[in-house]
């Protein structure tokens, strides 16, 4: 998936007594709207990167769309387009999406299926909901890559977790451990990734890394993460120090939601664009390489042309950490 938004937006805390914060506090993340592609530009909803938060662990990135009647929005259609410095993970709920990347793998994300993409040095990929697809739901993830292995080579990982039975719902682990599940998919720092279903009226208590910061997107229903509500298309964060995390249920459906975990990244990133790098110069490379046409390969089968490159901003790009107090130009 390509990032088409300029300007990030804001969060609120939530769930701790006044003055309080480390572990006890819960940060909830709001989500904005931002057209991605297609005819009729699918409207998805970014949670991260956010005005004073850039990452959970080394997750950088959380778009969430859906339901989609693709017959009114057009569905998905992302031409071929450069990623740099990162792995994408392709999560759905339903529909299915069209995988095609420079390193000739040509896969679908479906349901419960995991798609994970290294980009690494350079790769390019096309996205495209398939002609069976009535109704398109799901997440798109991004990982930030180490500096020591940002420049690894491209890779392409698919895996199908099974269900893991919890007291109270269920979970699928598609990255690190949970519930005394595992994923084989290599990752190049912890990580916790899963889909969680909370049964209704019920309450799962999971035990976590302590050293993990956790992220909980709330994809349906009102759920409580240790006591505060997080809402549809909200983003719940809990800093490290936690030993277990609480979900409760009160309503009359089953809750869905997507767990997110690492530990805190320790470098700073430039973001920009597709791309994530350590400074401007490094955009600058992967941007006018791109525009060249070297170093991403080439997609074979996508009917159209790549994207094109957006203009660098006229300030120089400022690299910035987890956490931060102000908006970075992104694009």
């Amino acid at each position: 998936m390509t990032n088409t938004e300029a300007h990030p937006a804001g969060s609120k805390s939530a769930g701790a007594p006044p003055g309080a914060d480390g572990p006890l506090a819960v940060e909830v993340l709001t989500a904005r709207q931002v057209p991605l592609g297609g005819p009729r530009a699918m409207p998805v909803r970014r949670t991260l990167p956010q005005r004073t938060r850039t990452l959970i662990g080394a997750w950088c990135f959380a778009d969430h769309y859906g339901p989609d009647d693709v017959s009114l929005t057009g569905g998905m259609d992302v031409a071929p387009h450069p990623h740099t410095g990162l792995q994408t993970v392709s999560w759905l709920f339903s529909g299915e999406i069209e995988h095609r990347d420079s390193l000739g793998s040509h896969a679908f994300v479906r349901p419960g299926e995991l798609n994970l993409m290294t980009g690494g040095h350079g790769i390019s990929h096309s996205e495209v909901s398939t002609p069976r697809t009535t109704v398109l739901h799901g997440v798109q993830l991004w990982v930030a890559l180490p500096d020591e292995h940002r420049h690894t080579e491209r890779d392409f990982q698919h895996y199908v977790p099974a269900p893991v039975p919890l007291d109270g719902g269920t979970a699928r682990v598609f990255l690190g451990a949970l519930a005394g599940d595992t994923s084989p998919v290599r990752t190049f720092t912890p990580l916790l990734g899963a889909e969680l279903s909370v049964d209704p009226h019920a309450t799962v208590t999971l035990d976590v890394d302590p050293d993990f910061e956790h992220g909980v997107l709330v994809d349906t229903g009102d759920v409580r993460l240790d006591g505060t509500v997080l809402k549809p298309t909200e983003l719940g964060c809990t800093a490290p120090g936690r030993d277990t995390l609480t979900l409760a249920n009160e309503g009359p459906q089953a809750a869905r939601v997507v767990l997110l975990g690492g530990p805190p990244f320790g470098e700073e990133i430039v973001m920009w664009w597709n791309f994530i790098g350590r400074s401007h110069d490094d955009i600058v490379r992967a941007r006018d390489d791109w525009t060249k046409g070297t170093r991403f390969g080439e997609v074979h089968g996508y009917d159209g042309a790549p994207l094109p490159a957006p203009e660098l901003p006229n300030a120089p790009l400022k690299p910035r950490g987890r956490m931060r107090r102000t908006a970075e130009t992104g694009a």
